[in-house]
């Protein structure tokens, strides 16, 4: 059985995930510098500097390393009767 609050659906009925301002901010910026590190990297690429490639790559991983870090802190964070287990 799922028990469920109010507060943990929008409006709209989706399901919501209670996270701080700090953890939002890793995962937007994160994912931004991840798409800019894969389109650096793709043109470096493509052009043949393969320093600015492993630079991109290296960049990349710090990038989605820091957004599953800030994911995990989320869902450790959650409330509901999944988190107090």
């Amino acid at each position: 059985m799922t028990y469920e609050t109010p507060e943990q659906r929008s409006e709209r009925g989706r399901p919501m995930t209670a996270a701080t301002p700090r953890d939002l901010i890793h995962v937007r910026l994160g994912s931004f510098v991840i798409f800019l590190a894969f389109a650096v990297g793709v043109l470096s690429l493509i052009m043949g500097l393969t320093v600015v490639t492993i630079v991109a790559a290296v960049v990349a991983v710090a990038a989605v390393v820091d957004v599953v870090l800030a994911v995990r802190r989320q869902r450790r964070l959650g409330t509901g009767p999944q988190s107090t287990g």
